[in-house]
């Protein structure tokens, strides 16, 4: 079956970049959509981007826009995100999950249903 892998989480000062990367084994993305969520202590888990299946429609959280970037390449069978300018309240783990082949995706976690076990991403000064 399908697993999913997050690397690229570390600490980061205010105003500085990160790039997560998604990999998966098992099977293929090519008919996946893709979301990036994350959870921080005391909080529920946020949508932050996703992608769908072909990776012509993106969606972002409004916390994000304008400084993350979501893409993936089915080839590579490897879906990333790129943070940039990164804030404190970024801080969180991050989740890369899987669903259905939407032409529109959502981030909604209850659209996916195969999860990775997430990376620690600390922005701190």
């Amino acid at each position: 079956q399908l697993q999913l892998v997050e690397s690229g989480g570390g600490l980061v000062q205010p105003g500085g970049s990160l790039r997560l990367s998604c990999a998966a084994s098992g099977s293929t993305l090519d008919y996946h959509a893709i979301g990036w969520f994350r959870q921080a202590p005391g909080k529920e888990r946020e949508g932050v981007s996703s992608i769908s299946y072909s990776g012509r429609n993106t969606n972002y959280a409004d916390s994000v826009k304008g400084r993350f970037t979501i893409s993936r390449d089915n080839a590579e069978n490897t879906v990333y995100l790129q943070m940039n300018s990164l804030k404190p309240e970024d801080t969180a783990i991050y989740y890369c999950a899987a669903g259905p082949p939407f032409t529109f995706p959502r981030n909604d976690p209850d659209d996916y249903n195969y999860w990775g076990r997430g990376t620690q991403v600390t922005v701190s000064s």
